[in-house]
């Protein structure tokens, strides 16, 4: 109805330019919002009151012109002006229901449009490092990043997900050191394990299979693993030095490729455990892109290299500095360390670089909150390199915390110290996951109730909508059983008997999906579609309480399951860009 309503004014106000009765441009796009008030009508638009200055006419006056050249529409009841030159749309009764047909005729393609008009954009997420098991705040950022992926494609993007793997640097050394170490006690060595290295249980699972299909092989004693290494932090040390220390004398001892299979044999079987568990979430992308592949490829020497020939890197104290400051960042960054060896921040600036080269309209980040620092210091970077940094947007993902019985939950985890996804997700369902960790801004701190997200009531939102979508369903079982007849052709030319208010209000509800899909997609908000489906909800079961269905009157029998097949077509729909189920019994 919206875009029916912006081709009325459209012909309105490009007949009164030809006439010579309007002397300026048009708009580009007429903005078209749903009215708050009944009383003034159904849509409301200001078009007027933007264009009045540019035209040189009041701006009620112009709206009434505009008004009196609209073209006759059955869809449209009245048309009214109000307050300063607001035109007001009064829709008629068809055009609303109008909507059950067009959601039953579109299927699961009801809601789609194109407004993206097919412009390619990359949404990056998660993108943990694979040095442990996914933990229940990336699990948010999964649900929320591959919610927003959807939705951009159900708006017509042509949409690039992608998982940038952390699969070089430092924090893979630690845990590829941290591994050795494991294997190494399973040996029989007596090994103090460094206090920055990685302590899960996972660690030990994957040093006992390096030492199964290996044996002996990369043993070496303690006493050469640590002779001259510097103390640890327990030991009044500095635990950054101690573990760097270790990390240099693992490579020495065990060589290049012995040390590369140990690496390998930790990040494929981390990396392998989140494909898994990505993929049991409903999550699924396009490409695993690896930061080694981008080392390897020259692509960090050649960013640094662009933001040199700018001149916006310097030389202080051995190292390379990128002057971030001259773009608003609050202080300069290291690219290249005083022995060479390249920051990680050096291959986050290469790896949106390379994005953009790629082609993408439009990138989108989603990052963890802790890592809002990194945001002005990367457009900095794609600044100096004379990228648009508005074609970068960082969605930052608030952390997840867990409550059980009103307190904070502390749930039996294999690693100690975090709570894993996949234990989220055996104890609450997939389903549950996905729609709780979508219920707020991303922005917004969350509580995850595991009560409630277990709860088979009215108060669950998960559990609410899936039921109205099993009443449907069962409804229609029961027309079976009772050997009625459903007739959809006849069902909507009768949708005219539909006049109860619960009716209405469902017919409302069903007509603003489509726009509600637009903004959600454009806002990067899925919240606007759970709270939605839970106002759909709400509204089905108040119907369903009041009313009887399977009536004996066929017309209206007939429109009533159109309607609700509609409704529960719609459910199904919503639940599928939230990548939760549709259940048709419970």
């Amino acid at each position: 109805m919206k875009h029916h309503l912006q081709q009325l004014l459209t012909t309105a106000l490009t007949n009164l330019r030809a006439a010579g009765t309007l002397e300026c441009d048009l708009p580009g796009s007429i903005v078209i919002e749903r009215a708050r008030d009944k009383n003034h009508g159904d849509f409301a638009s200001n078009v007027a009151l933007l264009l009045a200055k540019a035209a040189r006419r009041k701006p009620r006056e112009l709206a009434e012109q505009v008004a009196a050249a609209l073209p006759a529409s059955a869809q449209v009841a009245k048309v009214e002006i109000a307050g300063p030159g607001f035109i007001n749309f009064f829709m008629s009764a068809d055009a609303f229901a109008a909507v059950v047909g067009e959601v039953l005729e579109a299927g699961e393609a009801f809601g789609r449009s194109s407004v993206g008009n097919g412009q390619r954009v990359q949404v990056e997420f998660v993108s943990a490092n694979p040095t442990g098991p996914l933990h229940v705040g990336h699990g948010r950022g999964a649900a929320y990043g591959a919610t927003v992926a959807d939705l951009l494609a159900a708006a017509g993007f042509q949409v690039h997900r992608e998982y940038y793997v952390n699969d070089a640097g430092r924090q893979m050394d630690i845990l590829c050191t941290s591994v050795w170490l494991r294997y190494l006690d399973l040996c029989g060595e007596a090994i103090a394990f460094p206090a920055n290295g990685y302590k899960g249980d996972y660690v030990w699972d994957i040093a006992a299979t390096l030492h199964r299909e290996n044996g002996d092989a990369y043993r070496h004693g303690a006493a050469a693993v640590f002779e001259e290494i510097p103390a640890d932090e327990p030991d009044g040390g500095d635990k950054e030095v101690h573990i760097d220390a270790l990390i240099a004398r693992a490579k020495t001892l065990l060589g290049a490729d012995a040390y590369r299979q140990v690496f390998d044999t930790g990040l494929n079987t981390i990396l392998g455990d989140i494909r898994q568990d990505l993929e049991e979430f409903g999550v699924a992308y396009e490409e695993w892109y690896s930061e080694r592949t981008l080392v390897d490829s020259g692509k960090v020497d050649e960013a640094i290299a662009r933001l040199q020939a700018a001149g916006h890197v310097y030389e202080q104290n051995g190292a390379l500095w990128f002057r971030s400051t001259a773009f608003g960042d609050e202080k300069d960054r290291v690219v290249v360390r005083d022995n060479g060896v390249k920051t990680y921040f050096a291959s986050d600036i290469a790896y949106h670089m390379e994005k953009f080269q790629r082609g993408f309209d439009r990138v989108i980040d989603v990052w963890g909150a802790d890592h809002h620092g990194y945001v002005p210091r990367v457009k900095a970077a794609l600044s100096a390199m004379g990228e648009d940094p508005s074609r970068l947007d960082v969605l930052l993902v608030q952390f997840a915390i867990l409550y059980r019985g009103g307190e904070r939950a502390q749930m039996s985890t294999r690693s100690g110290s975090f709570v894993t996804l996949r234990e989220l997700r055996d104890e609450v369902g997939n389903d549950a996951a996905r729609f709780f960790y979508v219920l707020r801004k991303c922005e917004q701190h969350m509580d995850f109730d595991l009560d409630l997200a277990k709860s088979q009531s009215a108060d669950n939102p998960v559990y609410y909508i899936q039921y109205a979508h099993a009443r449907i369903t069962s409804v229609m079982r029961q027309l079976a059983e009772k050997g009625l007849s459903y007739d959809q052709a006849a069902g909507l030319k009768h949708l005219h008997l539909l006049t109860e208010s619960h009716e209405q209000e469902l017919i409302q509800a069903l007509s603003r999906y489509p726009e509600l899909v637009e903004s959600a997609a454009l806002s990067h908000e899925p919240h606007q579609l759970a709270h939605y489906l839970r106002e759909l909800a709400n509204g089905f079961h108040t119907y369903y309480n009041a009313h009887q269905f399977l009536v004996e009157q066929g017309g209206l029998r007939d429109a009533r399951l159109a309607l609700v097949n509609a409704v529960g077509q719609v459910i199904r729909n919503a639940l599928a860009l939230l990548g939760v189920s549709a259940p048709e019994s419970m």
